[in-house]
């Protein structure tokens, strides 16, 4: 396996290095190694997972605070279905698949909200556009003119 040192991280994330050790210190991420000097080593697999949180922060328009939540939501999601067959109080594994449900549809609210806004900001780019295109027109449509104006 080939380890990443945080500057190649960087790199390839987009990432500060600050943003990356940032990550790290509130819970957000974790490197997969440290060498025996304490240097943060990495894998693609963490890089992938790096992305995905810039990912979410950017087109979602997450905080951080809610990358965190969802990143533990799917977490704890995986680990339950890891642990099916080994459950405990089923009343209790009930209650926290129930918490996880309402978590999961808040953020999914927050997700098409923010959609309805990018759709509507797509709209008005798109009716800019078009009004920049018939201004165009305009423009050549003068310009053909005055051209046969001038001879």
């Amino acid at each position: 396996m080939a380890w990443l040192k945080i500057e190649e991280v960087a790199r390839k994330t987009g990432l500060t290095k600050r943003a990356i050790r940032y990550y790290e210190e509130i819970g957000l991420f974790q490197p997969s190694q440290r060498s025996d000097s304490g240097y943060r080593l990495y894998t693609d697999q963490d890089v992938q997972e790096l992305k995905r949180v810039v990912d979410i922060k950017e087109v979602l328009g997450f905080s951080l605070q809610e990358i965190q939540q969802f990143l533990e939501l799917g977490k704890r999601i995986e680990a339950y279905r890891r642990e099916y067959s080994q459950a405990t109080d089923p009343a209790v594994k009930r209650q926290d698949i129930r918490e996880m449900r309402e978590a999961l549809e808040q953020q999914l609210q927050m997700v098409e909200a923010k959609m309805k806004k990018m759709v509507a900001f797509q709209q008005e780019v798109r009716n800019m556009l078009t009004q920049l295109q018939q201004i165009e027109e305009t423009m050549e449509g003068k310009g053909e003119k005055r051209g046969f104006d001038d001879t």
